[in-house]
Order: C-alpha cells, then sequence, then structure tokens
C-alpha cells in the first residue's frame, strides 16, 4: 500500500507540472524539452500535448490510490493486473529513451534536457518502473 501511495504522489506532482504548462507556467518547462546541441527543439510540445500527457500521469496516479484501496472505484481484476502491468512498462521503456536524446542510453548529453534527464528523468522514471512492477508482484 505505502508503495502505491508514493507511486501515486510522484504521477499526482507530474501531472500538476504538465498541467502548470497548459496553463502558461513555466516552471522546468526547458529543461524538460530535449533539443539538438545546437539548441534547436526537438520537438514543439503545445498546451494540448501537455494536457494529455498530464491527464495520462493523473489517471496512473489514481490508479495506483485505486490500488491501494485509498479510492474506492470497482475495476475487474483483468483491468487492475493489465494497467498494473502496461505503467511501469511505459516508465522503464521511457528510462531507456529512443538512444539518441532521451534515456540512460542517449548519445547527447550536453544539452539543459540532456543533463537533466541524466540527473533526475532518467532516474525517476526507471525508479517509478520498478515501484510499478514491485506493486504488482506484491
Amino acid at each position: 500500500m505505502l508503495l502505491s501511495i508514493v507511486l501515486s504522489c510522484i504521477l499526482l506532482g507530474l501531472g500538476l507540472i504538465h498541467f502548470n504548462w497548459v496553463v502558461g507556467g513555466t516552471f522546468g518547462l526547458e529543461e524538460a524539452i530535449p533539443t539538438k546541441e545546437n539548441g534547436d527543439l526537438v520537438m514543439n510540445p503545445g498546451k494540448v500535448d501537455s494536457a494529455i500527457v498530464g491527464l495520462g500521469l493523473t489517471v496512473f496516479g489514481l490508479f495506483y490510490l485505486i490500488r491501494a484501496e485509498i479510492l474506492e472505484i470497482n475495476l475487474s481484476s483483468g483491468l487492475m493486473n493489465s494497467v498494473g502491468w502496461i505503467i511501469p512498462v511505459i516508465f522503464l521503456l521511457r528510462a531507456m529513451g529512443e538512444f539518441k536524446y532521451v534515456g540512460f542510453f542517449k548519445k547527447v548529453k550536453s544539452t539543459p534536457f540532456g543533463k537533466w534527464d541524466t540527473k533526475l528523468f532518467s532516474p525517476l522514471c526507471l525508479f517509478m518502473g520498478i515501484l510499478g512492477i514491485l506493486i504488482q508482484l506484491f
């Protein structure tokens, strides 16, 4: 139960950061978008993109509150089991990255995003993936 609460808090917090960007906030925004070594953006996410990611993170956070039996929503055991494996796989894949700009195996490491991805983003994704697996197993 404790692991589910910890993971839920992390996910809900990340969801709030993304919603902050939707309403015009800039906290961490520059560091959160991958760039090429010359400073060009690798992608240019808009408010809709941030809202979709924020919603997904929030739903994932709520899932772990259901898992911890803090929220009482009756979902089938099959759905709980499937989603319980899908979420950690998503974060483990994110930690691994796409081998150029994102993840532990990225080649471009000297950009602001690259530095933060090495220090925080990828380790956090790995941590969340491992927590999700532990929750599933125990």
